[in-house]
């Protein structure tokens, strides 16, 4: 059976099992789509009746694949959409979680398909410049309206805890662990940095819910420019806000984030403070920046151990230019 029918077999009977069969769901338009390097993802619709009549809805399975640039947890991004859900931040409504696979052949969460497509370098495209200065100020301001979430009065306090001031040194850690577990040989430039970090690690003055992986390319936009969902929260956590100004700062994601002369750091910065009312510390998101370049390493080393164990057919390392910014930065 190929994968196309096997999904169509499996989301069928889920649906039904969810909703019972005097609902008479019915799954069509299955479709396998790449977004990303790290999940799997089906579209497909559902149409189902009750009291009021006839309803069609289009969905989105987020999947575990076999391998890929890091391992996340199904259940904890489908408990992050639910507490985000009656926020004012524009995330995927989250439908239905088959955690450990048992229905769907894999860990598995089902999730409201947002209109809009997601274009990677649109602060960089051929738009013209004012649009692409827009563009650039409307993420800034969705950045911000993650940040400025009351997470306190969610559930995510229960489900990520709060790290507090030490939140940089946690995030180390974590990264650290992963690189532990999955390099295939030591890489004395990741050792090197690791130590840098750890011995410069800023105090957090402030918890926010972290993206941890915001950029252009996991944002949806409408015809019209306008943001309509903020996608791929399977690293979010409770952390430091610098570490995701960090993120979209750092040099090599400068095309994603940044335009010359236009759209510089300090004009995102500027904003950003306007829109939270809080400063922004220039020594952290330094520190943050560096942070971000170890995490891209750990995350190729995760996926050349995946490729060499045949869990995918990508091969990743480290890249040169990832290691030249590292290696600048901290020697």
């Amino acid at each position: 059976m190929s994968d196309d029918a096997a999904i169509f077999d499996a989301l069928q009977q889920f649906v039904t099992t969810r909703l019972g069969p005097r609902a008479r769901p019915e799954v069509s338009n299955v479709q396998r789509v790449a977004t990303g390097r790290a999940r799997e993802n089906w579209l497909f619709d559902l149409s189902w009746s009750d009291d009021t009549g006839r309803h069609h809805e289009p969905l989105i399975v987020r999947q575990d694949p076999e391998g890929g640039l890091i391992d996340t947890d199904r259940a904890t991004e489908f408990a992050v959409l639910q507490a985000l859900e009656s926020s004012a931040v524009p995330a995927p409504r989250p439908r239905w979680l088959d955690a450990v696979g048992a229905e769907l052949t894999k860990p598995s969460l089902v999730m409201s398909r947002s209109v809009g497509t997601c274009e990677y370098y649109c602060i960089n495209g051929d738009r013209p410049l004012e649009q692409r200065r827009a563009l650039a100020r409307q993420f800034c301001a969705l950045l911000a309206s993650v940040h400025l979430l009351d997470w306190s009065s969610t559930s995510l306090g229960t489900l990520f805890g709060d790290p507090g001031p030490r939140a940089a040194l946690g995030e180390l850690d974590r990264w650290e662990a992963i690189l532990a577990a999955d390099q295939l040989e030591p890489w004395p430039e990741l050792t090197l940095a690791g130590q840098w970090l750890r011995a410069r690690a800023p105090l957090n003055s402030g918890t926010v819910l972290v993206h941890a992986d915001f950029k252009p390319g996991n944002v949806l936009l409408d015809d019209d420019d306008a943001v309509t969902a903020l996608l791929d929260w399977e690293l979010a956590h409770l952390g430091d806000r610098h570490e995701d100004l960090g993120w979209v700062t750092q040099p090599l994601r400068r095309g994603e984030h940044l335009i010359d002369g236009a759209w510089e750091a300090e004009h995102l910065f500027a904003l950003y403070e306007e829109l939270t009312g809080v400063a922004v510390d220039r020594v952290a998101v330094a520190w943050w920046n560096i942070f971000s370049t170890f995490k891209t390493a750990v995350m190729q080393i995760s996926g050349l151990r995946a490729y060499v164990e045949g869990r995918i057919d990508e091969p990743y390392q480290p890249s040169a230019a990832v290691l030249r910014e590292l290696l600048d930065s901290v020697v």
